[in-house]
């Protein structure tokens, strides 16, 4: 089994689709620490509605609920850090298909 790294910083980029998409999953002996979570309406004609998630096991616990994003602009879906054990996951959607793009940076440190 390969060793991993003590700390490793990661961006992750996803256009949101009207289901709920996993973004993120911590992998098994890891805790990540998000730095960043954004999305950006790339919709040229309207407004979009965004929610994100973190999930733990079976609890679904919102970050953002029906957060409206104007034609042009950006939303942080985080005010400070988040912290996600091993299994937890963040989810997110968008109300129109590709028209939201979200960036997530987040910081992995393996469990000693």
């Amino acid at each position: 089994m390969a060793a991993i790294p003590l700390n490793t910083f990661k961006t992750t980029t996803l256009n949101l689709t009207t289901s709920p998409v996993t973004v993120y999953v911590t992998p098994t002996g890891v805790t990540t620490v998000v730095l960043l979570a954004q999305v950006s309406n790339i919709n040229t004609t309207s407004s979009i509605v965004v929610s994100a998630n973190h999930v733990r096991d079976v609890t679904i616990t919102s970050i953002i609920k029906n957060t409206i994003i104007p034609i042009n602009d950006a939303a942080s879906l985080l005010t400070g850090k988040l912290i996600l054990q091993t299994g937890d996951s963040i989810t997110a959607n968008c109300n129109v298909n590709s028209s939201g793009q979200l960036i997530l940076s987040y910081l992995e440190t393996a469990n000693a």
